[in-house]
């Protein structure tokens, strides 16, 4: 088998594709992210998603089953113990998770708290779980009172950090999220500490700002991203995909400071570049802005967008290069529950010399990913899983 130049991975984040088998476990039984959002907006238009195959993984309003599509297409299973997207990303990346990172539903211990206050010299308030929108509203007027952290958590591990803007600098906001990355570490794991800065004067105006910032602990081994690396091939990351790694494996990344399009147009534009290895991109908004705000409509016009490009990501893919287009998690915006959800991903994948038309059906693990990345990139036949001799003539 030729090994193949590049390879470009992009993570539409939390865009699930129906509740795995153990979702019961996880309270989330019934979501399906990409359905559920399909049948209360009155369907999705995804025209070029639809060709790729999307209908064919699962039933979708308005996303039709074809009878011969461009790509391959399948969902994946995650084997981790987990709905996170540190979980989700480094399970693509070829890391399986036996032991899920704890999640704090009555808050960090006193102890932590303590730790944390000492440390960056400001008092903490609310230390619960709560939408990040909802606290700032609970609590913005507050911190500009006292001038004390907005510290909250969800159903995910996740630190998270708010802080206005015109009364603390970013400067110290980053700071305080390092050390409560280090203190995270040895009294209460978390997957991530999130800068979370905002603006505004009083409750109701409250806005936050695109300089979140996400400090993650380091992958616990080798991942997909440090064998390409250590192959003198490029590991370019765009968006929070550098985030979420911790930087590890990456030789270069690309931050998005606005919005989906515009992690879309530095994929595009990396995509001209002549490259060699990955190019492995996450665009945040789905989740960030739409999945956990509730907020379906705002969803669904963000698929179309994200679909309205996909023609241009195509047409910049070279002979021998591969699109693989797949999620890291649910986050259903018409559950009960505003936090991510227990579902399969999509997995649609398409490459001008690959075969059309290849039902993937359900793979097990969202490291087959890897595996098959590894063995198309690398000429690697020893990670189990692999898709690659499905999809290549």
């Amino acid at each position: 088998m030729e090994k193949l130049d590049r390879v470009t991975l992009i993570v539409l984040d939390s865009a699930g594709i129906g509740a795995l088998p153990d979702a019961k476990e996880f309270g989330d039984e019934g979501t399906n992210t990409l359905a559920n959002i399909a049948l209360t907006t009155g369907g999705l238009n995804l025209p070029n998603m639809e060709k790729m195959g999307l209908g064919n993984i699962a039933e979708i309003l308005g996303v039709d089953s074809v009878e011969k599509p461009t790509g391959a297409f399948g969902k994946a299973s995650e084997l981790s113990k987990g709905k996170d997207t540190t979980t989700g990303h480094w399970e693509i990346a070829g890391i399986v998770q036996e032991k899920a990172f704890p999640t704090y539903a009555n808050g960090f211990p006193k102890e932590t708290i303590e730790a944390f206050e000492k440390a960056t010299g400001r008092k903490v308030l609310c230390n619960l779980p709560y939408s990040g929108t909802d606290v700032l509203d609970v609590y913005g007027e507050e911190q500009l009172a006292t001038g004390a952290w907005i510290v909250y958590t969800s159903a995910d591990p996740v630190f998270q950090i708010a802080a206005n803007e015109e009364l603390v600098s970013l400067d110290e906001l980053y700071d305080a999220c390092k050390k409560a990355l280090e203190i995270c570490s040895e009294m209460s794991p978390v997957a991530r500490v999130i800068a979370r800065p905002f603006v505004g004067k009083k409750a109701g105006e409250f806005s936050r700002t695109s300089n979140r910032h996400d400090y993650s602990v380091e992958p616990p081994k080798e991942s997909m991203l440090d064998r390409i690396k250590n192959s003198e091939l490029n590991v370019i990351g765009i968006g929070k995909t550098s985030d979420i790694f911790a930087g590890v494996g990456l030789t270069r990344s690309r931050g998005t400071n606005k919005d989906n399009v515009d992690g879309i147009l530095k994929t595009i534009d990396e995509l001209k570049k002549d490259t060699k290895g990955i190019i492995f991109t996450n665009l945040v908004d789905f989740d960030m802005k739409f999945g956990h705000r509730r907020d379906p409509k705002g969803y669904k016009l963000a698929l179309e967008e994200f679909d309205n490009y996909l023609p241009e990501i195509i047409e910049n893919l070279k002979e021998n290069e591969l699109l693989i287009l797949t999620a890291d998690h649910g986050c259903d915006p018409t559950y009960k529950g505003s936090d991510h959800t227990r579902e399969y991903i999509p997995v649609l994948v398409y490459g001008k010399n690959m075969k059309q038309g290849v039902d993937l059906e359900i793979l097990e693990g969202f490291s087959t990913i890897a595996a098959t990345i590894e063995e198309l990139l690398l000429g690697r036949t020893d990670l189990a899983g692999s898709f690659a001799q499905k999809i290549t003539k």
